[in-house]
């Protein structure tokens, strides 16, 4: 028989029959809030680049923590639903609101990061999202202590990176958390699955698992593509960079004396400080400059990101300890 005439079952392609009916309807709800939780990130984000109306970042970062554990402490039932939803679609908000600061920083160094990073965080995490859900069940819950044990030691390097300042170290600690979070994704989307079989239908908090996922993904490929752009990466230089002078500049031949450049330097920062967000995207003119803020805003998110993952530790840990002392 001729392999060509063999006919395609598509319908098989999406069909899940190790997945139960209830499940499957939950996974729908949960993918379904996910999509309101993306676009009202994308707003938050718009509106903070646009606008530069909140410029706090750790208050932001903040309100996000509270309104996390208040979706913690808050049950799931009907009653309380439409109130979950409401902390969950201003958690997002808040969330896309803290990655402002980045997604300027990459405009300044070249717009087309942004939709090359988004498009490529869509692709990892729906390739990941299927592989979960076409895998046998429990297949990939053995990955969590790894992740867990790999997360914690991601923090410790941020630590010690903050009196070291390392590139490379600072290099490392983006790829190897690209992984992990890839891994994440396979862990949480299989962990979804059994605590949907298990009873277990609070869509509304396991869509924060999965966006918190994406959004991780998300920033640190932004921080990769900005790198390898002003020429720092491990692949910086490859591909069109456009002009000579553009190289050049990417190697810091600025062509200018060091005077000249010193005046410039002054001069660029001074217009950084005071720029309206039209002039963003023009305002840095030599590369390094575009480095230490992209650094910066890297360094400020992975902050947010240390502080919430370690406020929500403790209360997660001292929740746990109360419960223990007075149950038990």
């Amino acid at each position: 028989m001729n392999v060509f005439d063999r006919s395609i079952n598509f319908d098989a392609l999406f069909k899940f029959s190790h997945i139960s009916a209830s499940t499957q309807e939950h996974l729908k709800r949960v993918y379904g809030s996910f999509a309101i939780c993306m676009f009202v990130a994308a707003a938050g984000a718009y509106i903070n680049v646009v606008t530069h109306l909140f410029q706090f970042g750790f208050l932001t970062g903040l309100g996000a923590l509270g309104l996390m554990v208040w979706l913690i402490a808050t049950p799931h039932n009907r009653e309380t639903e439409q109130k979950r939803l409401g902390m969950l679609v201003g958690f997002a908000f808040l969330t896309g609101i803290n990655l402002g600061p980045l997604l300027q920083m990459c405009i300044s160094v070249n717009p087309s990061i942004i939709p090359t990073a988004f498009l490529g965080t869509a692709t990892i995490f729906a390739c990941f999202s299927l592989s979960a859900l076409y895998a046998r069940r429990r297949s990939y819950l053995y990955l969590g202590g790894f992740l867990l044990s790999g997360l914690t030691l991601l923090l410790l390097s941020s630590l010690i990176n903050a009196f070291v300042r390392s590139t490379w170290l600072f290099t490392a600690h983006l790829y190897v958390a690209l992984m992990i979070m890839c891994g994440f994704v396979l862990f949480d989307t299989q962990l979804i699955i059994e605590k949907a079989e298990s009873g277990d239908k609070d869509y509304i908090w396991h869509c924060v698992d999965l966006f918190l996922d994406f959004v991780n993904i998300f920033r640190e490929l932004l921080i990769i593509l900005g790198m390898n752009e002003v020429g720092e990466g491990p692949w910086a230089g490859q591909g069109d960079r456009g002009t000579e002078g553009q190289r050049d500049r990417a190697h810091g031949d600025c062509g200018h004396s060091p005077l000249a450049e010193q005046e410039e330097g002054e001069e660029v920062k001074r217009l950084w400080a005071e720029a309206e967000p039209p002039l963003c995207p023009h305002v840095p003119s030599c590369p390094s400059l575009s480095l230490k803020g992209l650094r910066f805003a890297a360094e400020e998110a992975a902050r947010s990101f240390c502080t919430l993952v370690g406020f929500f530790s403790c209360s997660v840990f001292f929740f746990g300890f109360f419960l223990f002392c007075f149950v038990f």
